[in-house]
């Protein structure tokens, strides 16, 4: 009998970025977690046992569940005016994740544009544009967003305005950096050669062979789009009460820290797990994305 000769088929995309994404166990709990909480925020009007701003003036400062004067319908406690501190983070979590989405959103766009038009035409452009982001870059995140802000006017909108102009550069930098590496390489050329015009070798060309560290960097942005937001809130100048953002819980409850721990270590907490969970699932991904860790 002639034998027959099997070919193994090559795993998927799809099936080999998972394969290295879960060798990475922080990361794989980073996505659980963020999963559970974008679920609370997308289920929040189902889950959540209060709306965000029913008060009980009967129950000003109640202790969590657990403590001796606690109640079972409050289970986190309540706030200084009698709100249920459980359902103001399920819903806080939606104004989070929102300004982590709209903040990324545009600084992706407008940095990888900007970085574009750097690395593919250089010279005078390159050195204007990279001249402009060094200025941005000396100044720190959050003094810079604070100005802004300042200028803009308090609010949520102007503050993701601000956040997103300060993570700009970190884009414009990356996308350069790596135009200019793939600009000049055997695929670029042979498109050139072949009657592309400047938009196809831009778009659909170099900016494709790109994505891998912009990804990475954009999971790292979301998570500091969120702190930057709570920083913001907790000043008053983002969020503005009684938004259930949980900058703006802490801000509320920085006179009750010692009569009410719960006000503020409960909002602490929302932030420090979500910002960990996306930083988890940030290195999954560049472990996931970088042909040189794949190797290693």
């Amino acid at each position: 009998m002639a034998n027959i000769e099997t070919k193994s088929t090559p795993p998927s995309a799809l099936s080999e970025f998972w394969f290295y994404f879960s060798r990475n166990k922080g990361a794989v709990i980073g996505l659980v977690v963020f999963v559970i909480i974008l679920l609370m925020a997308i289920l929040a009007p189902l889950i959540a046992p209060h709306l965000a701003q029913e008060q009980d003036r009967a129950k000003l400062l109640l202790p969590p569940s657990w403590m001796a004067t606690g109640d079972t319908n409050f289970l986190l406690g309540t706030d200084a005016v009698g709100r249920d501190i459980l359902s103001r983070l399920i819903y806080g979590a939606r104004f989070s994740l929102f300004i982590g989405l709209v903040v990324v959103t545009l600084s992706v766009v407008s940095g990888v544009l900007i970085g574009l038009i750097a690395g593919y035409f250089g010279g005078k452009t390159d050195m204007i544009i990279m001249r402009v982001m060094d200025i941005i870059l000396a100044f720190p995140s959050l003094l810079l967003a604070l100005v802004l802000v300042a200028v803009l006017g308090p609010g949520l909108l102007n503050a993701m305005i601000a956040i997103s102009l300060v993570n700009q550069p970190h884009f414009v930098r990356l996308t350069r950096a790596a135009v200019m590496i793939e600009r000049g390489k055997d695929y670029v050329v042979g498109s050139r050669v072949a009657g592309a015009g400047t938009l196809r070798l831009m778009f659909l060309t170099i900016l494709p062979n790109c994505l891998a560290p912009l990804i990475v960097q954009a999971t790292l942005a979301f998570s500091a789009a969120i702190l930057d937001a709570a920083a913001l809130g907790f000043l008053g100048m983002g969020a503005q009460p009684p938004t259930p953002e949980w900058g703006t819980m802490l801000a509320e409850a920085r006179e009750f820290i010692q009569r009410a721990w719960w006000v503020v270590t409960f909002p602490g907490l929302a932030i420090l797990i979500t910002v960990l969970a996306i930083n988890l699932m940030g290195d999954g991904l560049r472990d996931a994305l970088d042909p040189k860790l794949k190797r290693s």
